[in-house]
């Protein structure tokens, strides 16, 4: 998929295996063999070009990611707790784009995150006394 989204143009399974042969030695129905899954399975997008296919990225990597994201985030056990440890783990630069993209949304990043944090550790002290308290009894 990687070196489809970096083509930044529909590609041929020739092209592709062009591109890999730098790094292994691969077979031609190898590599079309898992396009042609990427593309049953909805990844890619193919269009017939005489007696050749094209693929495309049927979703940007960025996309992509964002889906990868959601699915942990909807796993979480404790979503909120989640979203803290998650911003808790940016480095300044990402906070940066965070906001951004938030108040590109309309939303202000800082009282989201604000927010969470905060009632994220009123929890965590809560859970914290509530520890505590039975410990010293």
């Amino acid at each position: 998929m990687d070196r489809v989204w970096a083509a930044g143009r529909p590609l041929s399974v020739r092209e592709v295996l062009e591109d890999l042969r730098g790094e292994r030695a691969l077979a031609y129905t190898t590599v079309m063999t898992v396009m042609d899954n990427l593309h049953r399975k909805g990844w890619l997008v193919r269009h017939q070009q005489g007696r050749a296919y094209l693929y495309r990225p049927a979703a940007s990597k960025e996309a992509y990611t964002a889906g990868l994201m959601n699915q942990a985030f909807a796993g979480a056990g404790d979503p909120a707790a989640t979203l803290v440890h998650f911003v808790e783990a940016l480095s300044p630069e990402e906070a940066a784009t965070l906001r951004r993209a938030l108040g590109d949304q309309g939303h202000s990043a800082a009282t989201v995150a604000d927010s969470t944090v905060a009632d994220s550790t009123v929890e965590n002290s809560a859970a914290a006394n509530s520890t505590v308290e039975k410990d010293e009894r």
